[in-house]
């Protein structure tokens, strides 16, 4: 609790610093931030090539590809960039662990948040992407909050702990790669579930990403509510807090030699 009260006690400090790494991420470029919205652009185009005139992908359960192809694209891109820096954050802002008095532990807020303005543009495109194939707003949309919320605990989670490791141990950087390569192959993104044969379902089941990643698909693509599949929702939030458990715990007991090691 004390991690949040800290949140948001220092919440003004935290949306500044936000902004200030959100807008350092296209320093020195022509464009700047309109790089942001640019990038998303291409990598749909490509995709709606790709796969409506190169593989030719059949719908699926009577979806277009594309569209279900990005409703699980799109939570996976805020995962895996918050991952990425997350991760880093104690490394890549190693000043302000050892020049200014700040709560360091809110230093991977900082970089989710950032990669959170990134994909915002990844959303707005999904959802116009929905509307021009004929998928029209329902209130059921609004759950896509609870998922986002889902997003970030366990962005939060592993960045806390792969953040505290890394200084001591840089090869944490290029597991981190390796880890989230693995995830996004057993992760149904490009693969529906049910192909899955059975006696290996279990990898599906135990994946938390995969619940987010089909419960947006049913949120947007099916508006089925989040507390139909109750089951998975209790053993993501079980899986999500047991990581921030031993994240809070490890980055508490390594946080007294960061300095040491930067």
């Amino acid at each position: 609790m004390n991690f949040f009260k800290q949140i948001y006690t220092n919440k003004n400090m935290l949306w500044s610093l936000i902004k200030s790494d959100f807008k350092n991420k296209y320093l020195g470029s022509h464009l700047g931030i309109v790089w942001a919205f640019i990038q998303p652009c291409i990598m749909i185009a490509i995709y709606w090539f790709v796969f409506t005139h190169g593989f030719r992908a059949a719908a699926i359960q009577n979806v277009p590809f594309l569209d279900w192809l990005l409703a699980g694209l799109t939570p996976w891109f805020l995962f895996n960039d918050g991952i990425s820096a997350g991760a880093r954050s104690i490394v890549d802002q190693s000043f302000l662990v050892k020049k200014i008095v700040f709560e360091v532990k809110l230093l991977p807020i900082i970089k989710i948040g950032s990669a959170i303005l990134v994909n915002i543009a990844f959303w707005l495109f999904l959802i116009i992407c929905l509307l021009l194939s004929g998928f029209y707003p329902h209130l059921i949309w609004l759950q896509l909050i609870y998922y986002f919320i889902c997003i970030i605990a366990l962005t939060l989670s592993l960045s806390l702990l792969f953040c505290a490791i890394m200084p001591f141990m840089l090869d944490i950087g290029q597991l981190v790669s390796i880890f989230l390569q693995i995830m996004f192959w057993v992760t149904p993104i490009f693969w529906n579930y049910s192909i899955l044969p059975a006696k290996y379902s279990w990898i599906y089941k135990l994946n938390p990403i995969a619940y987010i990643v089909n419960g947006v698909r049913d949120t947007v693509l099916f508006n089925q509510p989040f507390w139909v599949n109750y089951k998975s929702m209790i053993y993501f939030w079980i899986i999500a807090l047991f990581l921030f458990f031993i994240g809070n715990k490890i980055f508490t007991k390594l946080r007294p030699h960061f300095a040491d090691v930067l």
